[in-house]
């Protein structure tokens, strides 16, 4: 298929960049990655990676974890023992 439409975005320099060192090291171009996702969503008729909307209840515990009203545990065993008492 001839490749002679093209794509623009504005974007921080900064994403740019990092995206770019990752790309390199697939041995992929910023091009490379819009084609292949362009192509995704095409054939599939869907985003090639899940977006959803936080539920309320989800949305207030982050909005509690933000305010420091989370608790936080050193360990994964620190937590079960919560968990567990």
């Amino acid at each position: 298929m001839k490749a002679d439409a093209i794509v623009r975005a504005r974007i921080p320099a900064e994403t740019k960049d990092r995206a770019i060192a990752v790309l390199e090291k697939m041995g992929l171009t910023a091009s490379d990655l819009i084609r292949l996702t362009f192509l995704r969503v095409a054939e599939e008729e869907r985003l090639p990676f899940a977006v959803a909307v936080p539920n309320q209840a989800t949305r207030d515990a982050l909005q509690e974890i933000a305010s420091d009203g989370g608790q936080s545990f050193a360990t994964p065993d620190d937590l079960f023992r919560q968990w567990d008492a």
